[in-house]
């Protein structure tokens, strides 16, 4: 009994001493997840910088039309040379009419009969014959058959599909023989004498753009360099992309297609006094952009607005200063007030 008494109180005071041992010793002190260490500046200049926009085009044919016949029928002559060019006014589809013109016919021998019969009342109505009535209700006779006539014979130009303007036919999508009506595709003509580029900018670049301004632009599969002439814009920014919608006509560019992707280089002007830092120095948030900056050994968050972006540098518009030190590198681990210690500063 005095064993087991002894054997317990000996490891209750071990285990008072462990606790006793463990609230002594030091607490560990905290660490930050990732300490930083120096970090690269740059030395806000201005310089002079040349305001080129890169943009993404679509080549488009000045003119393109995709043809559909004014009337229903049968197809009775088919003249779409695939690919190739054919001039204004000439017959490219022919539909059945044969039931037109004998209604013509039959129209012209009745206004022969209606005119006979005028000129018969007419010549009564002169010596008291008939009353005015009759001669002016086979006078009304005469009119409304001509006007039947001309009405058939529009219906008779409907039949007939006929080149809208000087170009190139498509692909056709009938056979002779087929029925068509309005609705029916037959193929596309489009113009072979000019294209248009259009593509579409950022909003703030809008204000330094103007109707005859040049532009470049490359396709891919050319090696050469075309040049368009900017014509219109869109005259509002399109809300979801905050983009301008611009249309230049492009010189020359023979061999080129519609609906190519082209790159488009728009050259908007050269300023001599440009606040330029590297890319990497801004820090893009939700609604605007950051840089940090050292002051007092420091690091200060600064909002700040970006206009033209080259392959390197950004202009700054405002939000810093020509001799301010902004952080290029580590920017993502520095917090505000942090200590700031360069390696090196351009």
């Amino acid at each position: 009994m005095n064993l087991r008494f002894v054997f317990s109180f000996m490891l209750f005071a071990g285990l008072l001493s462990c606790k006793k041992n463990e609230s002594a010793a030091p607490a560990p002190s905290p660490k930050n997840a990732y300490s930083v260490g120096t970090v690269e500046g740059y030395l806000a200049k201005t310089g002079a910088l040349t305001a080129a926009v890169t943009a993404a085009g679509n080549l488009v044919a000045a003119e393109e039309t995709m043809l559909h016949p004014e009337a229903a029928g049968r197809v009775v002559q088919i003249n779409l040379p695939e690919g190739k060019p054919v001039a204004k006014g000439v017959l490219l589809l022919k539909i059945f009419d044969a039931d037109i013109k004998t209604q013509i016919d039959k129209l012209n021998t009745q206004l022969k009969q209606a005119q006979i019969t005028e000129q018969r009342l007419g010549e009564l109505l002169q010596v008291k014959g008939v009353s005015q009535q009759e001669y002016d209700l086979a006078a009304l006779q005469v009119q409304t058959l001509k006007s039947e006539i001309e009405l058939q014979k529009i219906n008779l130009q409907k039949t007939e599909l006929r080149a809208p303007y000087d170009g190139i036919i498509g692909l056709r999508k009938i056979s002779p023989g087929a029925y068509v009506s309005p609705a029916t595709e037959i193929a596309s003509i489009r113009a072979a004498s000019a294209l248009k580029l259009d593509f579409a900018i950022p909003e703030k670049y809008s204000s330094l753009l103007h109707v005859g301004q040049a532009v470049q632009f490359t396709v891919e599969g050319h090696s050469e360099t075309y040049k368009a002439t900017i014509v219109a814009t869109e005259q509002r920014i399109e809300s979801d992309t905050r983009n301008l919608n611009v249309r230049a006509m492009v010189q020359g560019g023979k061999t080129l297609l519609p609906g190519a992707f082209a790159e488009v280089s728009l050259i908007l002007g050269d300023k001599h006094q440009a606040l330029l830092i590297p890319n990497q120095a801004i820090i893009p948030q939700a609604r605007n952009k950051q840089v940090i900056l050292c002051k007092g050994g420091k690091a200060q968050f600064v909002t700040v607005k970006t206009g033209v972006r080259q392959a390197n540098l950004i202009e700054i518009t405002s939000g810093l200063s020509a001799g301010d030190t902004v952080v290029t590198t580590g920017v993502l681990f520095l917090r505000p007030d942090s200590p700031v210690k360069f390696s090196k500063v351009e």
